[in-house]
C-alpha cells in the first residue's frame, strides 16, 4: 500500500501500515512540526512581556451581624407592635451587602474619587461604571465574609479602589436603616414624634377646658383611663395588622391570631365606653372626653418612648457595622498575564492545527491521484464556484 492510499480502519497488517503512513507523514514535515509551534509560542510570549501587567488587590470586611435576642424582649414588653419591629427582617444580609456596594451610588463616588473617566478613557459615566464593574469581583463568601478584589495597572490604585469600597458602603449604610435594631430605630422615631405632637394638642384642649364642681364630683379619672389605654392598644393591634398583611396571607394562622386579639380588644373598649358613667353636665361630658383623648396619646408616647429607647441602645450595641478582616495592600506580583502559560497554550495551539493541516493536505492531493477523488473535487470547485459566481 502506497502512502497515498486511505487509512483502512480494519485488521493487522493495514493498521500497522497505515500507522507507517502516519509516521511517513509526520517525518517529512517534522521541521514545520516543531520550529512552526515553537516560533508561535515565542512570539506570544514576546507579545506578553509588551503587555500591560495587571494587579489585584484584595479586600475582605465582615457585614453586621443581626441582633435576634430583641426580638423576644420586644414580644414580653409591647406584644401588639413586637411585630412591626421584625416585619422586614433581612434573611440574606450578605447578599444584601454585596448588591450595595454594586450599586450605582457607590460606583459614581468611586469614579468621582479616583477619577477614573480618565484612567479608563471613558467619555460617559455609563462607560466608566461598566468599565469599573468588569475590573472589581465581589462576592459573598460561605463564612459569611464579603470578598473584594479589584483589577489595576496600577498597584496601589487597585488597593485605593478596594479599601474605598469599604468606605463608601460605610458612608451608604449611615443614610439607610438595614438591621433590625435600625429599622425599629427608625420606625419608632416617626412615631414618636407624631404622638409627640398629638400628646401636646391633646393637653393644651385638655388644660382649655377648664374644671368646674360637677367635674370634680364626677371624677372620670379611673375610666377615662382605662378606655385611653384600651383605645391605644386597639391602635396598636390596628398598627401590627397592617404590618402583617406586607408579609402574611389572610388565612395565615397568625394573621387570624391577630384578627381574634383586634376583635376582642374592641369588644372589651365598647363594653368599658358603654359602662362609663357620664357626668352631669355638657362641661363634665367634654372635660371627661378631652381628658380620656389626653391619657390615650400618652399611652402612646411612653410606648413609643421605651421602645425608641431599646432599639437606640440594640443599634449602639450593635458596634461597628462594616468591620474589615483584611483591608487591601499593594500586590506585589501581577495576577496577569501569566506568560508561561500563555506561550505552552499557544505552542501546544498550533502544534495541534499544523498536525492538522499536514494531513488534511496529504489526504487532499490523495485524492487528486485517483480519478474518483478527482471527479469528486472537481464537483466541489463547480458548485462552489456557482454560489460565489
Amino acid at each position: 500500500m502506497s502512502a497515498q492510499e486511505p487509512i483502512a480502519p480494519a485488521n493487522g497488517g493495514e493498521d500497522e501500515i497505515s500507522l507507517l503512513d502516519l509516521l511517513v507523514v509526520l517525518a517529512e514535515h517534522w521541521k514545520l512540526l516543531v520550529f512552526g509551534p515553537l516560533a508561535a509560542g515565542l512570539a506570544a510570549l514576546g507579545i506578553a512581556f509588551v503587555v500591560t501587567p495587571v494587579y489585584t488587590a484584595t479586600a475582605r470586611i465582615l457585614p453586621p451581624q443581626q441582633q435576634q435576642s430583641t426580638a423576644a424582649m420586644l414580644a414580653q414588653q409591647l406584644g401588639a407592635l413586637a411585630g412591626l419591629a421584625g416585619a422586614a427582617g433581612i434573611k440574606n444580609p450578605a447578599d444584601q451587602y454585596v448588591a450595595l456596594l454594586k450599586s450605582r451610588s457607590v460606583a459614581d463616588r468611586l469614579i468621582e474619587r479616583f477619577e477614573l473617566l480618565r484612567v479608563y478613557d471613558a467619555k460617559f459615566s455609563d462607560d466608566a461604571r461598566k468599565a469599573l464593574d468588569k475590573s472589581s469581583a465581589i462576592k459573598a463568601g460561605r463564612d459569611g465574609l464579603i470578598t473584594i478584589d479589584v483589577d489595576d495597572e496600577d498597584p496601589k490604585r487597585a488597593a485605593a479602589i478596594a479599601n474605598a469600597y469599604v468606605t463608601e458602603l460605610e458612608a451608604l449604610l449611615k443614610r439607610l436603616a438595614l438591621t433590625e435594631a435600625q429599622q425599629r430605630r427608625v420606625f419608632f422615631e416617626r412615631q414618636l414624634a407624631g404622638t409627640r405632637d398629638a400628646l401636646a394638642r391633646a393637653q393644651q384642649a385638655l388644660a382649655a377646658a377648664g374644671v368646674s364642681e360637677s367635674v370634680l364630683k364626677a371624677e372620670p379619672r379611673a375610666a377615662a383611663e382605662g378606655v385611653a389605654r384600651l383605645k391605644a392598644a386597639v391602635t396598636a393591634q390596628e398598627v401590627k395588622l397592617a404590618a402583617m398583611r406586607g408579609y402574611l396571607a389572610d388565612t395565615s394562622p397568625d394573621f387570624r391570631q391577630a384578627l381574634q386579639e383586634l376583635a376582642a380588644l374592641r369588644a372589651q373598649l365598647a363594653r368599658a365606653e358603654e359602662a362609663q358613667a357620664p357626668a352631669a353636665g355638657d362641661a363634665a361630658r367634654d372635660y371627661i372626653s378631652r381628658y380620656r383623648d389626653f391619657k390615650y396619646q400618652e399611652v402612646l408616647f411612653e410606648l413609643m418612648a421605651r421602645q425608641y429607647e431599646i432599639a437606640r441602645l440594640d443599634e449602639a450595641r450593635e458596634g461597628a457595622l462594616v468591620q474589615v478582616v483584611d483591608a487591601a495592600v499593594p500586590p506585589e506580583r501581577k495576577s496577569r498575564p501569566k506568560r508561561a502559560l500563555i506561550a505552552v497554550v499557544t505552542t501546544l495551539a498550533v502544534g495541534l492545527l499544523l498536525v492538522l493541516y499536514v494531513f488534511a493536505r496529504r489526504a487532499w492531493r490523495n485524492a487528486q491521484a485517483t480519478e474518483e477523488g478527482a471527479a469528486r473535487i472537481a464537483a466541489l470547485r463547480a458548485a462552489l464556484g456557482r454560489h460565489t459566481g
